[in-house]
């Protein structure tokens, strides 16, 4: 198994706290980031391969990865053209290190609890990580379930819907059917979409079934405001 950890993203919303570094290097406790949180619990986990897509402060990133005493191997592919794609066109770039492998996707901005990634890598089928106890979100990811699969994921969807977040264990064969469909978005043109408008024309095909972490710690951190939230948790958890 792999891990693939999307790192291209500009940041703006977190205003100057990313003006010298991409997200991922924000600290959220002590001297820990958001990146070496998620490598730590990988090797936990008992993952060793890690590609690491890149866009904004590239070689700050590679650098900073490069101080971590981590027993990991870690690629890094960068988005050329990443101001001017969404992650799905870094997915595509990433795409001949990723095929017929097991991989866990995650963004670059997620917090997570280790009890969350435990169930995630235990999970034996494709899965996200879903919410029933949290309200829908406005802006964020929702995961249309039906039949006790995920049919759709998005921001646009409220019906049928749980609040989702981007963490998944993709089986090869369900990965390989997305990320065919990853290439075709690509290949066509349409890079300014998420990788899930790729998922949502292929899911027939394409098993993920929703894990339920219900409260359990799972957030990304796009603003100052969700920084704080998830440094609070983290400090009320010890």
């Amino acid at each position: 198994m792999k891990a693939l950890i999307l790192n291209s993203g500009l940041g703006h919303r977190m205003g100057d706290l990313t003006k010298l570094h991409p997200k991922c290097m924000t600290r959220i406790m002590g001297d820990e980031t958001i990146l070496s949180r998620q490598l730590r619990m990988l090797v936990r986990a008992g993952v060793s391969d890690v590609i690491i897509t890149t866009g904004y402060y590239d070689q700050i990133l590679i650098d900073y990865c490069g101080t971590l005493d981590f027993p990991l191997s870690i690629a890094f592919v960068k988005n050329p053209i990443y101001d001017k794609t969404n992650y799905i066109y870094s997915i595509y770039c990433a795409r001949e290190g990723l095929e017929d492998t097991d991989v866990v996707l995650m963004h670059g901005d997620l917090v997570f609890s280790e009890k969350v990634l435990d169930a995630v890598m235990e999970n034996r089928c494709s899965c996200m990580t879903v919410s029933s106890t949290l309200p829908l979100p406005e802006k964020d990811f929702k995961a249309v379930v039906m039949d006790s699969m995920i049919k759709k994921v998005g921001i646009e969807f409220f019906g049928n819907a749980l609040a989702a977040q981007p963490l998944y264990k993709l089986l090869w064969p369900d990965w390989n059917v997305w990320l065919d469909g990853i290439r075709l978005f690509c290949e066509n043109g349409n890079v300014g979409v998420y990788a899930e408008n790729a998922f949502n024309a292929v899911s027939d095909r394409c098993k993920i079934y929703p894990l339920d972490v219900k409260d359990a710690l799972c957030n990304e951190i796009d603003t100052p405001d969700d920084l704080e939230n998830v440094r609070g948790r983290l400090q009320a958890n010890g």
